[in-house]
């Protein structure tokens, strides 16, 4: 899918800019943003999602406009951070019943599309559990099945594994791969350099709201232009096992 970004900018307080001036055209199939804490790796993407809007600029995915509006929100697919699942709902309902409500499909067809994601990763004898039963990773293993049920041509990931354990790290950016490998369509925010470098096409490095750096993940990795990204790779790879 295209994406499309024009002089796109974005400050919360009129004065601090958390994006500035983002030029990007490109065909992306599976892109990671990375970056340090702060850079605006989840402010583009809520911009991309629809959810917030731009101060300055556009972005155009598949080319229609990124803007609040639920025509062009039901075409992309959001995880957030925490995975943002409704606590008083079970599992199985937090994916059906935006099916049913937001998305229009019939109830029947919504269930079926339920049980087969539950069952597809791993997760049918979770469906009946509220957030608070479930682990870390399944959560988000949830909040993933959620964003996906609909179908959307984009998937949009905002550091889905930050606050999770190594072993449901992996769980996730598991899954991740495996909806790559079902030509799935997905731009992550990411700590996990190994999932960016491996499960990623392309990358881009934004510093201090701006994209640096971007290209396919392997070149970018074996040989970063910018000092910014020299110096944010070997502190990450510092204490490398």
């Amino acid at each position: 899918m295209r994406l499309e970004i024009r002089h796109l900018s974005k400050t919360f307080d009129g004065n601090r800019y958390v994006l500035q001036g983002i030029e990007f055209n490109d065909e992306v199939k599976t892109m990671a943003l990375i970056g340090r804490s702060g850079c605006g790796k989840s402010t583009l993407l809520r911009i991309l999602g629809g959810l917030i809007p731009a101060s300055e600029g556009t972005a155009d995915l598949g080319g229609d406009r990124a803007v609040d509006h639920e025509t062009y929100r039901k075409k992309v697919g959001f995880v957030f951070q925490h995975g943002g699942l409704f606590s008083h709902l079970s599992a199985r309902d937090n994916i059906m019943l935006p099916l049913v409500k937001v998305h229009g499909v019939a109830g029947e067809q919504a269930r079926e599309r339920t049980e087969t994601l539950l069952e597809r990763f791993g997760l049918t004898q979770e469906g009946d559990k509220k957030p608070a039963q479930l682990s870390g990773g399944q959560k988000q293993r949830i909040a993933i099945a959620r964003a996906v049920a609909p179908k959307p041509g984009m998937l949009l990931l905002d550091e889905p594994t930050s606050s999770l354990d190594p072993e449901y790290t992996t769980e996730v950016l598991n899954m991740i791969r495996e909806l790559k490998e079902e030509n799935l369509s997905f731009i992550v925010a990411t700590h996990e350099m190994g999932f960016a470098l491996h499960a990623c096409d392309k990358v881009a490095f934004l510093c201090e709201g701006r994209v640096l750096e971007y290209g396919n993940s392997e070149e970018v990795f074996r040989a970063p232009e910018t000092t910014e990204l020299q110096g944010f790779l070997s502190k990450l790879l510092e204490w490398r096992v």
